[in-house]
């Protein structure tokens, strides 16, 4: 009998059995989770409420709260907000640039800009000249002084700026001022070299145990920096390690490492800075700015002989807690992605990776 009720028991149990079981269950929390949202979905104030007792956004919402209060205490205080005095020198440089050029613009952040920008000089730094955010905002702003109109606002910073700019004494020839570019360096590069570094270029997972030189990353980085980004903010940076310990404390806490963080030489966490904004609805620049970074940095890589793999960082609170135990991040920090690099394997392979057909990813118009 006891035979009976064993040899049930392991045909009850049994590894097929536990599987139907757990793809019956799967199924019916999917099911019972969609009519969950779907009733969610039908209304805003409900999904507000939902919103409300889940914790999913909340470790974002914090962060951008933290760094709007920093941004908003340097304008209260009046210190020098790197960020602001980017955005607001960039805004001037579009208004320089416009076609015809208006007499009298930006007359409703001047007053700010020339705070930011007199904290900076106040420094009293012996290089201040040599400072590229320095010169680039005094030559834009020299340049917006000489060919403005008479107006009240703008001749009381004209007049602020002349007095304190007096004795400056610019080391370099080169105004950082809108120029027009030479449009035969388009041809540079053709399409078809272009697409080839494209096509070359693969997320590789398995590398070499060399050393990466970090000269190579710098160099990649200084073309990552060429990119795009909103109002010329650049709210993020490249975080590098490749102290051994380090990568691969780090590199198992990605989702998807799992069977090749341990052959990572190299790791980089791009990291976002949510105190470059006031207001919340730019909340998403930084992973649009970062992420506009993060692609010429892997081609820069490829040209050089490296090779590099973008790691998904999931939103998740439990991670985000591990994470920070080692990065120690500024609360209004976040990261982004990570990138693992290493000069490749030649023997080990990378997944072909099928990208959807044109067709299928563009329209025109309507």
């Amino acid at each position: 009998m006891r035979n009976v009720i064993k040899k049930n028991a392991v045909k009850m149990f049994s590894e097929d059995r536990i599987d139907s079981v757990m793809i019956k269950f799967s199924k019916l929390k999917l099911v019972l989770n969609y009519y969950c949202i779907f009733i969610i979905s039908k209304s805003k104030f409900i999904t507000g409420v939902y919103y409300l007792f889940s914790g999913e956004f909340k470790r974002e919402q914090y962060s951008v709260i933290i760094g709007k209060r920093v941004h908003m205490e340097d304008l209260m205080r009046k210190r020098n907000n790197y960020y602001l005095l980017r955005r607001n020198t960039h805004r001037i440089e579009k208004g320089l640039l416009m076609m015809p050029r208006k007499d009298i613009f930006a007359t409703r952040f001047i007053t700010e800009t020339m705070n930011s920008f007199i904290f900076l000089l106040n420094q009293n730094d012996s290089e201040i000249n040599n400072n590229p955010q320095f010169k680039w905002t005094f030559d834009v702003l020299d340049k917006y002084f000489k060919v403005t109109a008479d107006n009240i606002i703008i001749n009381k910073e004209r007049e602020r700026f002349n007095k304190m700019t007096t004795d400056l004494q610019p080391t370099e020839q080169k105004k950082y001022v809108p120029y027009k570019r030479d449009l035969n360096k388009q041809k540079v590069i053709s399409i078809n070299q272009f697409k080839e570094l494209s096509e070359i270029r693969r997320s590789v997972r398995f590398f070499k145990q060399i050393n990466v030189p970090r000269k190579k990353i710098d160099n990649a980085i200084e073309i990552g920096l060429l990119s795009p980004s909103a109002c010329n903010r650049q709210p993020f940076r490249y975080q590098v390690f490749d102290d051994p310990v380090l990568v691969k404390k780090i590199g198992r806490i990605p989702s998807g490492t799992n069977g090749f963080y341990h052959n990572i030489p190299m790791l980089i966490a791009v990291i976002g800075d949510l105190s470059a904004y006031p207001n919340e609805c730019d909340r998403h620049l930084i992973y649009i700015d970062a992420a506009l970074s993060a692609m010429p940095f892997m081609y820069a890589l490829e040209v050089q002989g490296l090779s590099s793999c973008p790691l998904n960082w999931p939103d998740i609170e439990e991670k985000e807690k591990e994470l920070d135990k080692i990065l120690s991040l500024d609360k209004y920090e976040r990261v982004i992605l990570f990138i693992a690099v290493g000069y490749p394997d030649e023997e080990a392979e990378v997944a072909y990776s099928m990208k959807r057909e044109l067709k299928e990813m563009r329209t025109f118009n309507l």
